[in-house]
């Protein structure tokens, strides 16, 4: 059947979905709030933000930057960094955020495979860019990026510095209208095996990601992550998936923003107290890095809203923030879906509810988002009921999931097989559409015939008063199939050995929560848990370490 369609009248303006549109609201809502460089003590008024993203725009075409050119960024997360995030797409050009943690093979292989034509890049990196310069295929030229008051020289040739080129600029850019599919932005995702793969996002997937993302920190009564009088500081690297997207959201709303520049317990814990910070997001790894610092026994936290995503939430550490008085929160996604799908959601009474139901409550994955179409499915590809019971592969489908990798054909048919984005994820969702992530896929542990989550027992080790950190994978076992294996760490002045936490996982047991099998068959005490360039636990690091002993 045939849908209707209406005619436009001659003149009407088919609004395209763009990056620029977001940027319109900012200077409204702002009011006297600024964007704030903690790395170098700069601060904007959001007029002058505007002013700087004109003026990079003028600085990018005078470079030769022109529609469907790719700008790579090598830089922490700084004021620079959200300029970049509006004016490379706003140009028509592509922003690909280098991951930074990566080996140097990676990124060179990363931004020769983006094919980057201009790179910003900090002064941190401009000695390794001098390096491999002779390897970079496409690079035409580089813009040096510093935190000092005077550049200091570089180690390669550049255009110039940022702040230099950025003074002698325009401070008017007529921005034009394209097609709202049109890419927007690409970074790299790093898997088990093989090469970081690139995915990548248009303005319309953008746009439509920063409006579902606004209204889902805002819809709960008991989750008001972002309202006009909220504070943000990111703690989850910009490279990272736009850093969750929320920099779009913060700026569209014209809240104070609070960039940290390199990740360091002391900085972000100054910038927490001086500048007043409200909202953050980051991994498990970095919010235990920070809460285990000397600097955080003396500050009160409370009032600190922080949303995890990126590995689960365990309960012990859930519990750790609220004694502290964070308000602590689970989101779900991964970079492929730009990243958001689901978050917790607190009913109406959840104040009402004990430390116990407060945690358990807020470690679910969530329920989806608007506009989220989430499903699980048998290994015949067959839907599963949504009655809490039933584990399956979580698949998704929203206007905004990358479509496909970059220059990958094959990776994206197997990522979008049925028409379904596969997550890689094993999951369960009730009849309340909460969703709980069980494990990752490849994660699972098999042991005597029956499947057993690694993050299962993660969250039940975690909730040892002496532990800080677990991390649980599977290793081979000639009898039982695998059986798993447990590195953990503890808090400052304890003291756990194997006997011990395996004592406390007989309670589980005892209360019919797990089976005796799931209790790991060693448990290391480390000064450190690996993690991989986006502070997840890495996991195949670890199994490889562990059979190495």
């Amino acid at each position: 059947m045939a849908v209707k369609l209406i005619p436009p009248a001659d003149d009407a303006y088919n609004y395209p979905l763009l990056i620029k549109q977001l940027l319109l609201s900012a200077e409204r809502y702002a009011g006297d709030n600024e964007i704030v460089g903690g790395n170098n003590g700069q601060r904007f008024s959001y007029a002058e933000f505007v002013e700087r993203v004109n003026r990079l725009a003028n600085v990018l075409t005078e470079a030769g930057i022109k529609e469907g050119d790719t700008v790579a960024v090598l830089d922490w997360d700084t004021p620079r960094y959200l300029e970049c995030f509006f004016a490379v797409p706003m140009i028509g050009a592509v922003l690909h955020t280098v991951n930074v943690r990566l080996a140097p093979e990676q990124i060179v292989y990363t931004m020769n495979h983006a094919q980057d034509d201009l790179v910003l890049a900090h002064d941190d990196f401009l000695p390794l860019l001098a390096q491999v310069k002779d390897q970079l295929t496409t690079v035409k030229s580089y813009m040096q990026l510093t935190d000092q008051a005077q550049a200091p020289e570089a180690p390669l040739e550049t255009i110039g510095d940022y702040e230099g080129l950025l003074a002698g600029a325009m401070t008017e850019f007529d921005f034009p209208d394209f097609d709202e599919n049109a890419v927007a932005t690409t970074f790299y995702t790093t898997g088990t095996t093989g090469n970081p793969k690139g995915v990548y996002f248009s303005h319309r997937q953008l746009v439509l990601h920063t409006l579902a993302l606004a209204s889902t920190t805002s819809m709960n009564d008991n989750m008001q992550l972002m309202q006009s009088s909220s504070v943000y500081m990111p703690i989850t690297p910009m490279f990272h998936v736009h850093a969750w997207g929320v920099p779009y959201v913060a700026t569209m709303m014209g809240l104070k923003q609070v960039y940290p520049g390199r990740y360091e317990p002391a900085t972000l814990l100054k910038l927490f107290v001086s500048e007043q910070v409200s909202f953050s997001h980051c991994v498990p790894t970095i919010l235990q890095m920070v809460l285990s610092s000397e600097q955080a026994k003396a500050i009160d936290f409370s009032g600190w809203q922080v949303l995890i995503g990126g590995s689960a939430l365990t309960e012990g550490l859930a519990k750790a923030a609220l004694d502290r008085g964070i308000q602590i929160y689970t989101g779900y996604g991964m970079s492929e879906t730009c990243p958001l799908l689901s978050t917790t959601w607190l009913p109406r009474n959840a104040a009402d509810f004990d430390t116990s139901e407060q945690v358990q409550t807020r470690v679910k994955t969530g329920k989806p988002v608007p506009l989220v179409n989430m499903r699980i499915i048998d290994t015949n590809g067959r839907f599963l009921p949504h009655d809490g019971e039933a584990m399956g592969e979580v698949v998704v489908r929203t206007p905004w999931l990358t479509q496909g990798y970059l220059h990958e054909p094959e990776k994206s048919e197997e990522l979008w097989a049925n028409g379904w984005m596969h997550t890689g994820d094993v999951g369960s969702i009730d009849s309340g559409y909460t969703l709980q992530i069980k494990d990752r896929i490849k994660d699972v542990i098999k042991t005597g015939g029956e499947w057993v989550s690694s993050l299962d027992i993660e969250n039940l080790i975690s909730q040892h008063s002496d532990i800080e950190l677990a991390a649980v994978i599977g290793l081979p076992d000639d009898e039982w199939g695998e059986r798993p294996h447990a590195v953990v760490t503890v808090r400052e002045g304890a003291t756990v050995d194997h006997d011990a936490v395996v004592q406390f996982m007989q309670n589980f047991i005892d209360d019919g929560v797990i089976e005796k099998w799931a209790v790991p068959d060693t448990i290391k005490v480390v000064d450190e848990i690996p993690r991989t360039s986006v502070g997840k636990i890495d996991k195949k690091l670890i199994r490889s370490q562990l059979q190495s002993d």
